[in-house]
Order: C-alpha cells, then structure tokens, then sequence
C-alpha cells in the first residue's frame, strides 16, 4: 500500500505502541491511509485553516489532514495509550500539530485554534451525535467552525440529512439543516475498519450557512422540534398541546395542518410555527 509520508503504516504504529481498539472508547481505526487522505480531501482547501480532530487515535486522519496541507491540526485525544503515536506525528511535522489529552465534551479548544477553522473527525460512536449537536447550536451564529466533515454510523448520518416524510426525518435533520448544507460525501463499509464495527459508516460535510436558512429563535425552535418529535406518531395539535393552549390556532396561523404529524413538517414549517408561539 503507498503511503502518504515518511512515517510508519499505521498497522506497524498499532503493533508498535500496542494501539488495541477499545470498544469501551468507542474506538474503531481506519488503518488506511489512502482512505483516511480521502476523508481530508472531503473538508476542502485546509491550507489557509486551522482544524480540530476529534479522537485521532493512532493518527490516521491526522496524518491524511496534513498530508493534504492543512496548517494546523488540533487533535484531542482521551486515550493516553494513543499519545506516544501522536507525538510522533507532531515531531514529523514541527509546529503543525497540537495534541491535547482529555475529553472532547470537556475542552474548550478555541484557546489552541486560529480561525479560519474547520473540524474534521471519525468521530468515536458514544460521543458523535453529542458533539454534532453543540456545534450546530452554539449561543451566537455564524459558529466557529466555516465547516464539519465527520464520520457516523451510516443510521445517524442517514438522519442529519433527511427529508420530511422519511423515517429518519427527526430533531437531528431540523439542527443541521436550518443552519448549514449538509451532503454525505463517502461511504464505508466495516471492512474498512480494525476492527470490523456491526454497523457501516459515512462522512457527512456540513458546510455553515452565514445565517439561518429561515428566520425562528432557536430555543423556541428546539423546543417545539423536541416536543414534535418525542411524540411523532401522534397529531401535531396533541404532541405539542403543552407548548401553547391555542396551539391549534397557532399552527394554522404558520400554515400547518393541527391533524399533521411532525415528520411531514418541512424545516420552513417548523420555522414558521416557531415564530408564531414566540409571539405573545
């Protein structure tokens, strides 16, 4: 297999640092490079960007973000076993990559980034959809990040990008779509991983819109997406009867039918019903 610089194949940096995958971590690594370049390639132009990975592990996107030029690679890492293999990249390539040990859910990492940023991850399973949902709803909008490219099972990233009247269509399609492009731009099966997950996977690029794409608060958004959805087999005029006690004159005042369920909302709908129950 070529490889993508003058470090080691990353099956001899596993043997040699005793890189187990753990499943406890979430952890499953991609072992080749060529694929993990790919995934790089998927966040654009990184030359002018700083980038934040998330769960490098033994540094196979790390070393595909910077093999395709990115000018600096925050990576933060909770498994203490995986540094030493880390800072061998950082050695390999001097003042272009920051390791940072401790949990993503806790780190604060603009201190350590430059905008412009963008954030590029094979994202461990147990934290993904946690971290997708911070970025997606910072307090103050544009967001930190010009874009996100991340790997999900293929069932979350099937998710983000739903369209109303899907299975799928959810609270996780209304926070991505209101507020950024999102594209699934590769597909993985397990084979690819070491070792195999039980599930496939996929990249999902999110690219952040300068401002929302309709106009709604966005706690009063949540709020009525979350009781909507907690409850999508009910009507709409039952599943959100607690938000407001005319709520049946409000969802025909935002064009919504009270018999509806929330999966054949549109985005524009719920923005719509949004700014009606914000208004006294």
């Amino acid at each position: 297999m070529a490889t993508i610089d003058t470090l080691p194949p990353l099956r001899e940096v596993i043997r040699t640092h005793d890189l187990q995958a753990r499943k406890s971590m979430g952890q499953n690594f991609l072992l080749d490079l060529n694929l993990t370049a790919k995934i790089a390639r998927q966040a654009g132009d990184l030359t002018s960007c700083d980038v934040l990975e998330i769960g490098p592990g033994p540094g196979g996107l790390t070393r595909g973000l910077l093999s395709e030029g990115a000018r600096h690679v925050l990576a933060i890492e909770k498994d203490a076993r995986c540094l030493p293999a880390l800072a061998e990249i950082a050695a390999a390539y001097p003042g272009k990559v920051t390791v940072l040990e401790g949990d993503a859910l806790r780190i604060d990492p603009l201190a350590h980034l430059t905008p412009p940023i963008r954030v590029a991850a094979n994202l461990p399973y147990n934290v993904g959809t946690e971290l997708l949902v911070r970025w997606l709803t910072p307090q103050h909008w544009p967001p930190f990040w010009q874009s996100l490219t991340l790997m999900f099972q293929r069932e979350v990233a099937e998710r983000i990008v739903a369209q109303p009247g899907s299975k799928a269509y959810g609270r996780l399609a209304i926070l991505a779509q209101w507020r950024a492009d999102a594209r699934i731009v590769l597909q993985l099966p397990p084979e690819a991983f070491t070792p195999p997950p039980k599930v496939s996977s996929s990249v999902v690029h999110l690219a952040a819109l300068p401002e929302p794409r309709y106009p709604a608060d966005a706690a009063v958004l949540s709020r009525v997406v979350a009781a909507a959805f907690n409850q999508r087999r009910k009507m709409l005029r039952a599943a959100l009867k607690g938000i407001a006690p005319d709520i049946e004159d409000r969802l025909l005042a935002a064009g919504l039918k009270p018999t509806d369920r929330a999966e054949q909302v549109p985005l524009e709908g719920f923005c719509a019903l949004a700014r009606r129950i914000a208004q006294t």
